[in-house]
């Protein structure tokens, strides 16, 4: 065998040996869950939505493939091109205004013929991959300060500003947390982080004042007020409630669920997944689904903290908190501990841009896991420089 030929096959014997299996099993195992469960959400809806979990097991196809081609990709090519990426995606979020079609109030998607694009889920990676490339240039180790972060702040609010001109409240909300979960592990000055602070407590009127529309501020009365508009815009969140209750201890078993079997649940299949799946297999099932999305969460901060890299630890980091505040604003809002915001749930939510977006999160995140192995001695520890 020639000495090329020699070496690449000692490449994919690595590879294979240091495939994250763990990593693998936990999201396939969410997936598979969530398409049982979008038969179970849809199987007394309309004819219309009757074979949803049919499409998006096609989506979680497609995504795998993606996955595959994204952890075969070194990632410092990701780094090299970084900013690139993400003038992509802000190319991507104007041409909503350009291509896009209102439904109920808000333009998303991009439209070309029978496809449909939603760019700002794409995004979320692209902020990820671009901040990641910055701190990774950025050769400051010790605590920074706002003027230090303002850089990475700009390549936030952008797309922020974008997305909430759809108008979509919840995708914003998402990039903010992912670019403040990042920033906080930069070890900020703790007068910088008062300062923060102070800023988003002053912001906060302003933006209920002059940034929300008027459904997103019915949304956050209704939560702070759950019984005042039940029949208007408590609905949801009412029913979603009911539905959890319904669920008791082990659940009403699978397909059986009234609140979802008659009707009461709206969106039952992208917004509210999780209220079927509580109504069906009760407080135990909910447990083991939540202990599912803590796994992941847990697991990209130990690839993080075992990253090769500043950029693999940033990119690890990224994508779990891109899990981490999806799991953590959908159930709260059906727990009803959180506003109705319209965030996906990871995995299990219907959706094909949620749905390539997280797996190609996932395919990120298991090419730093491999990717440590490669680290020398004493490399270890990356997570603590960043």
């Amino acid at each position: 065998m020639r000495g090329r030929d020699l070496g690449t096959a000692r490449l994919l014997g690595h590879a294979r040996d240091h495939f994250d299996w763990m990593l693998f099993l936990v999201a396939a195992v969410l997936a598979v869950i969530g398409v049982i469960n979008l038969y179970s959400a849809t199987s007394v809806s309309r004819a219309s939505l009757s074979e949803i979990y049919i499409q998006q097991v096609y989506w979680l196809v497609s995504g795998g493939i993606l996955a595959m081609l994204v952890t075969s990709v070194d990632y410092r090519h990701y780094e090299r091109f970084g900013y690139a990426l993400y003038a992509f995606g802000i190319v991507l979020l104007v041409l909503v205004f350009v291509l896009g079609k209102d439904i109920r109030g808000s333009s998303r998607w991009i439209y070309i013929g029978s496809f449909s694009l939603q760019p700002s889920e794409f995004m979320k990676l692209f902020l990820i991959i671009a901040v990641a490339k910055y701190l990774h240039d950025d050769p400051k180790s010790e605590g920074r300060t706002l003027r230090d972060l303002a850089i990475p702040a700009l390549l936030a609010a952008l797309p922020m500003l974008l997305v909430l001109l759809q108008p979509d409240l919840g995708t914003a909300l998402i990039l903010m947390l992912i670019f403040v979960t990042i920033s906080l592990l930069t070890r900020i000055a703790w007068r910088s982080l008062v300062t923060l602070a102070l800023g988003v407590a002053i912001g906060l009127p302003l933006v209920w004042t002059y940034v929300l529309k008027d459904y997103q501020k019915s949304r956050i009365t209704a939560f702070l007020n759950p019984d005042a508009n039940i029949l208007g815009s408590g609905w949801h969140a009412h029913h979603a409630r009911v539905a959890i209750g319904n669920g008791g201890i082990l659940g009403q078993g699978f397909m059986r669920g009234s609140q979802n079997q008659f009707h009461f649940l709206p969106d039952q299949y992208s917004d509210f997944p999780f209220a079927v799946f509580a109504e069906d297999w009760g407080f135990l099932g909910c447990l083991a689904l939540v202990a599912l999305y803590g796994f992941l969460v847990l697991w990209s901060i130990r690839v993080a903290a075992t990253a090769k890299d500043r950029f693999g630890a940033v990119l690890a980091i990224g994508v779990g908190s891109l899990i981490f505040w999806h799991a953590f604003f959908n159930l709260g809002m059906v727990t009803g501990l959180l506003p109705v915001v319209g965030v996906t749930l990871p995995l299990f939510s219907y959706g094909g841009s949620s749905v390539l977006t997280v797996l190609m999160g996932v395919g990120l995140l298991m090419k730093v896991s491999m990717r440590r192995f490669y680290v020398a001695p004493g490399r270890a520890g990356i997570l603590a420089s960043i």
